[in-house]
C-alpha cells in the first residue's frame, strides 16, 4: 500500500520530506513557503528528487535519532553497511545567537564492508516551472534556472562532484557528506565540519526535548508530536504552519488539494495551551506574539489565516504542469480561503487573548493594547453573530447558520467577560453578560434537534457535525449535561466508521467527504472519555496511534478502508490533538523524574 511513509526534517526555517528509502521528495528553500527545490511527491518526472540508490540486496530501515528531528536511514547488505543521517542544522553559537541556515545535510556514516550506491541529484527549482541546470564548479555543484524567475542552489560534497552529478556508482570506505545550501558557504566544507554540525544539532534537539514535561503514559508519542510542532514553528516570526506541504489530497484522485504552508488563527488557542502544558513557554509566547502582531486595527477585517511572515494576501493559483500526488490534481499554491468569513475565528482569538492574560506577564502598554482589541472583537461579534458564514470547514459555495460558529461567538463574549472581571472593567459586564446569554439561548433553541437528540451542523438541519464535540472543551456545556452526552453518542453513531471519524457526511462543494479527518477522531475520543466511556476511549486511542506511519507521524486524513495517510503532512492540528488526547486519556499523569525536573527548572 502506498502511504505517506516519510520522515520530516527541519530547522524552524524550512523542512524536507525523506522517504523510507532515503529519497528527499519535498523540500523548499530558503523558507517553508518558498518554491520547491524537490517536489517529486507531486510529480515523479518533473518535480525533482535527491535519492540514494542501492541494489535490491540492501535492507533499508529508518528511525529518528532518539529525542531529535534528525533522521537515520540504515542501509545493510551482508557485510556492507552505512547510515544516511539527514538533518537541517540548528544550534546555539553562543547564548545570544542561533545558527539555522537554509541548508540540508546528508551525512554518510560508514559502518562496515564496501557499501556501494548511486546518488541521484535532480533538483528542479521553482516548482519545476522552468528548465534547471546543474554544473560542476571548483568548490560546489551550482544549480540554477535558465528562464523565468531566477533561483540557484549550491551542493557541497566530499565525493567526486562529477561522479555525483552523473549518477555514477560510488563505494563508501569512510564517512562522507552532501550539503545543499541556498547560499554559497564562506568556509570550506568538509566531512569533519558536517559531523560537527550534526553533533551540535543533536545537542540542540536533546536539550529541547529534555525541557518537555514527561508523562507516565504515551510519552514517546507526545514527545514526537511536540518535536513536529517545534519543527513547524517559523523562527523569524513565531508562526506555526498547518503543515509542511501543499496539495497532498484528502482523497486519491480528488480535488480537495490545498496549500497548508500558512498559519491558521484557528490553531492558535490549542497551540498555546498544549505547548504551555508541555513546558515550552517560549514557543507558546512567540506564537502568541505572532497572533497579536497580525490582529488588525479597530476597523480592519480579521482573517482566518495569514502567511508565516504575517502576509495578508495569499492568492491561490494552480501549477498545471505538475501531475499531482498520485495524479491527484490540481496542485495549488496559495489559499483563497483567507478571504472567507468565519465567525468562529472571534472565539478562537479571544480564547487566545484570555490565555495571554492567564499565562504570561504583560506590560501596561501591552495590556491596554489587548483591551482595545478585546472591545473591538466583542463589538464585531455583537454586530455579526446572527449572520451566516462559511464555518470551520471552509465551505466555499454557501453561507449558513453554522452551530460551531455560534458557539465560538459565545466563547468570544464569555472570554471578554472573564478578562473584564480580571482587570476590574465592571462597567462592560451587564451588556456583555446579556449578549452571552442571548447567544446561548439562541443555540439551544435553534441548533438542538429533539428528534435526533443532538446539536446539528447548522440551524434547523438534521446534519451531524464533529465540530460540535468541542462544545464542552470550550466551556459552553458541561460534560455531564444530558444534551452533550446525547450529542456525543449520536455523533459517534452517524460519523464514526470502523473507528475513524468523518467531519460530516452531507455533500459540500466537492461532493461527499470520503476520508477520515484525523483530528475529529481525537475529538470523539476526548468526548467519550469525558462522558465516562473511558475504556472505549482508551481502546480507540490505541487504535488510531497504530495508524501513524513508521515514524509515528500523522497527516490530515486517514483513508477509511486501507488506513493509509492522506492530506498534507505532517499536520500540526493532528499532532496537537494527539498530545491533548494523550494527556486526557492518561489523566495527565507525569513521571516522578519529570515532576522533579520541572520543579528544578
Amino acid at each position: 500500500m502506498n502511504n505517506l511513509d516519510y520522515g520530516v526534517i527541519g530547522n524552524c526555517k524550512s523542512a524536507a520530506l525523506v522517504s523510507k528509502e532515503g529519497a528527499i521528495e519535498w523540500c523548499c528553500l530558503p523558507s517553508f513557503n518558498s518554491p520547491s527545490v524537490f517536489a517529486s511527491i507531486l510529480d515523479k518526472k518533473k518535480g525533482g528528487s535527491f535519492e540514494i540508490i542501492v541494489d535490491n540486496t540492501y535492507t533499508i530501515t529508518q528511525q529518528y535519532m532518539p529525542k531529535t528531528n534528525i533522521l537515520v536511514t540504515k542501509f545493510t547488505s551482508g557485510e556492507d553497511s552505512f547510515h544516511l543521517i539527514d538533518f537541517m542544522p540548528r544550534y546555539e553559537i553562543d547564548p545570544t545567537e542561533r545558527y539555522a541556515p537554509p541548508d540540508l545535510i546528508r551525512f554518510f556514516k560508514y559502518k562496515s564492508g564496501a557499501p556501494r550506491f548511486k546518488i541521484l541529484y535532480n533538483p528542479q527549482l521553482e516548482y519545476g516551472n522552468y528548465e534547471t541546470v546543474s554544473v560542476v564548479g571548483n568548490k560546489f555543484i551550482k544549480t540554477y534556472t535558465k528562464k523565468g524567475d531566477y533561483d540557484s542552489m549550491y551542493l557541497y560534497t566530499s565525493f567526486d562532484m562529477k561522479q555525483v552529478l552523473e549518477g555514477r556508482e560510488l563505494t563508501l570506505d569512510q564517512d562522507g557528506f552532501l550539503l545543499l545550501s541556498y547560499n554559497q558557504k564562506i568556509f570550506t566544507q568538509t566531512t569533519e565540519r558536517s559531523y560537527l554540525k550534526l553533533q551540535r544539532t543533536k545537542v540542540y534537539w536533546l536539550n529541547w526535548a529534555e525541557r518537555t514535561k514527561e508523562f507516565s503514559h504515551y510519552h514517546d508519542q507526545i514527545l514526537r508530536s511536540a518535536l513536529v510542532l517545534k519543527l513547524l514553528s517559523y523562527d523569524k516570526t513565531g508562526a506555526i504552519l498547518a503543515a509542511a506541504t501543499t496539495s497532498i489530497p484528502e482523497t486519491i484522485g480528488g480535488v480537495r488539494n490545498w496549500d497548508y504552508r500558512f498559519c491558521w488563527i484557528r490553531d492558535s488557542s490549542m497551540v498555546i495551551k498544549v505547548m504551555a502544558m508541555l513546558g515550552h513557554m517560549n514557543v507558546a509566547n512567540r506564537y502568541m506574539r505572532f497572533i497579536i502582531n497580525v490582529i488588525p486595527e479597530k476597523d480592519e477585517k480579521m482573517q482566518i489565516m495569514y502567511g508565516i511572515h504575517g502576509e495578508k494576501k495569499l492568492q491561490e493559483s494552480i501549477l498545471d504542469h505538475l501531475s499531482g500526488y498520485q495524479d491527484s490534481v490540481p496542485v495549488r499554491i496559495g489559499n483563497d480561503a483567507y478571504k472567507q468569513k468565519q465567525h468562529d475565528i472571534y472565539g478562537i482569538l479571544m480564547d487566545t487573548i484570555y490565555q495571554q492574560f492567564q499565562i504570561f506577564e504583560m506590560t501596561l502598554d501591552h495590556s491596554e493594547e489587548l483591551w482595545t482589541v478585546i472591545r473591538s472583537i466583542t463589538r464585531t461579534v455583537r454586530n455579526n453573530w446572527k449572520k451566516p458564514d462559511r464555518g470551520i470547514w471552509e465551505i466555499r459555495s454557501e453561507h449558513r447558520q453554522f452551530t460551531f460558529s455560534k458557539v465560538l461567538c459565545w466563547v468570544a463574549v464569555d472570554r471578554a467577560i472573564k478578562i473584564a472581571e480580571m482587570i476590574g472593567a465592571d462597567e462592560y459586564l451587564p451588556v456583555w453578560c446579556d449578549l452571552r446569554d442571548e447567544i446561548r439561548e439562541d443555540i439551544f433553541k435553534k441548533a438542538w434537534n429533539e428528534e435526533l437528540g443532538a446539536f446539528t451542523q447548522y440551524y434547523g438541519s438534521d446534519v451531524i457535525d464533529a465540530s460540535n464535540l468541542l462544545m464542552e472543551s470550550y466551556g459552553f456545556i458541561s460534560a455531564y449535561d444530558p444534551k452533550f452526552i446525547s450529542t456525543v453518542k449520536v455523533t459517534e453513531k452517524h460519523l464514526c466508521h470502523d473507528g475513524l471519524m468523518y467531519r460530516y457526511r452531507n455533500h459540500d462543494d466537492f461532493g461527499q467527504p470520503a476520508s477520515s479527518f484525523t483530528i475529529c477522531t481525537f475529538w470523539l475520543i476526548n468526548s467519550l472519555y469525558k462522558i465516562g466511556e473511558t475504556e472505549k476511549a482508551q481502546s480507540m486511542f490505541a487504535r488510531i496511534l497504530s495508524y501513524g506511519n513508521h515514524l509515528g507521524l500523522f497527516s490530515e486524513d486517514i483513508e477509511f478502508k486501507t488506513k493509509r495517510l492522506l492530506g498534507n503532512f505532517p499536520q500540526a492540528y493532528s499532532h496537537l490533538a494527539l498530545i491533548e488526547t494523550a494527556m486526557i486519556v492518561s489523566g495527565g499523569k507525569t513521571t516522578r523524574e519529570g515532576r522533579i525536573r520541572q520543579a528544578l527548572q
